[in-house]
């Protein structure tokens, strides 16, 4: 080109507006399995181009039907186990409503041959017990909602005078009032007994008053847990009044939570415990009598919110779970959560009454339940019609509700 005269260099402008926002994906975290089907999640976040830079914009701005899933299936590796089941046994009732159970055992995946449970224990079970249904009985008068033989009867429980003004501290806070510590006292014995009865059944409570003081100091029990709950919204902070624990020979009490864990037994007095959430749970291990640790905790407004609006609490030993739904102002992509906490002692069995998630292959992979025993942090995922019952082997349980 030399013979040709050289045109001057120059820069244009080409387009002054901003490149429309889009979703941009992080890496997934770990698998919730370690070998096996799990789910790994990903953040999802809404972003824009601006001079050259990563802007956060809010999510509505980002096509929502582009969305990519915050939960991407997993696998690390074949299980070398697994849990295989029987067949369904015959509905318990020859009309109505029923239970139908099926046995459960461990196989090599390989041999296919049954091992010791032992080595699938790691591994979610599925169901082993359904409800089912024989038809009306012809005696059968009226309706009846489907599952009522298998729902709780709480028994009636005389309210003393402190009970009841118990309740009533409670009706402002969306708390069910069967969900308050029961007094377990006896007919006669006057109040020194009552209180004398109170003070050595302080563990396995559930206390969801705003503030108190929890004396775990002379229990009977070398191992004693208490729980504290409040409504969403709320954290808990709690203060170590005294401490007689004897570190040497193995005592030490610990403090968990939905995002903290805690141990201690060196300098606990006077320290200070932040929940971070509106639920707390105490577990006190002694080996030596009398010893043990006294509690104040209060409640407050969190500091920073780790709950969704949609997310709800419940306590209590029964409740209904009823999907949220969502409202055309609201954000679609949120998770909605159900937090379910009952007394230490006791544990949580989940029962689907009715589910329908959609029945094509594509649909039922964004549709889905899933359940988290939060003891052993592990998940079991519903999808489609599938009903269930499901049963925690702690005294803590989340529910997810996926699209």
């Amino acid at each position: 080109c030399q013979p040709v005269p050289k045109p001057e260099s120059r820069m244009e402008v080409c387009d002054l507006n901003p490149c429309p926002p889009r979703w941009k994906v992080t890496p997934a975290g770990p698998c919730s399995s370690s070998c096996g089907l799990g789910l790994a999640v990903q953040l999802v976040t809404c972003v824009q181009i601006h001079q050259g830079k990563e802007v956060l914009q809010e999510e509505h701005l980002c096509p929502v039907a582009e969305k990519p899933l915050t939960s991407v299936p997993c696998v690390i590796r074949t299980c070398s186990y697994e849990w295989s089941f029987s067949e369904w046994s015959e509905c318990s009732t020859s009309c109505g409503n029923g239970i139908q159970t099926r046995q459960d055992f461990c196989l090599h995946s390989l041999t296919r041959k049954r091992v010791n449970s032992v080595f699938c224990r790691r591994f979610p079970k599925a169901i082993v017990m359904r409800g089912c249904s024989s038809g009306p009985c012809p005696e059968q008068v009226g309706t009846r909602s489907p599952g009522v033989e298998l729902q709780p009867v709480t028994p009636a429980t005389h309210l003393t005078t402190a009970a009841a003004a118990r309740e009533e501290r409670y009706k402002g806070l969306e708390l069910p009032l069967s969900a308050l510590p029961q007094e377990r006292t006896k007919t006669g014995g006057g109040e020194e007994d009552i209180a004398r009865r109170c003070f050595l059944c302080v563990c396995g409570s559930l206390f969801l008053n705003a503030t108190g003081i929890i004396n775990m100091t002379g229990v009977e029990s070398s191992d004693c847990t208490v729980a504290i709950g409040r409504p969403l919204r709320e954290e808990i902070t709690l203060r170590i009044l005294e401490s007689s624990l004897n570190c040497s020979a193995g005592e030490l009490v610990l403090f968990s939570g939905r995002m903290m864990w805690r141990t201690g037994c060196r300098q606990l007095s006077l320290s200070l415990i932040n929940s971070r959430t509106n639920t707390l749970i105490v577990k006190q291990r002694v080996v030596l009598p009398g010893n043990g640790v006294i509690l104040q905790y209060n409640s407050r407004t969190a500091t920073k919110k780790y709950y969704q609006d949609c997310d709800k609490q419940l306590f209590g030993p029964q409740g209904e779970i009823v999907n949220p739904v969502q409202l055309p102002d609201q954000r679609q992509e949120v998770v909605c959560r159900t937090f379910i906490d009952v007394a230490p002692q006791h544990r949580i069995a989940i029962r689907a009454l009715y589910t329908d998630l959609g029945t094509e292959g594509n649909q039922t992979r964004f549709n889905y339940i899933l359940v988290r025993d939060v003891s052993t942090m592990k998940t079991m995922v519903f999808h489609g019609k599938q009903q269930f019952l499901w049963q925690s082997t702690g005294s803590q349980a989340e529910i997810e509700f996926h699209e």
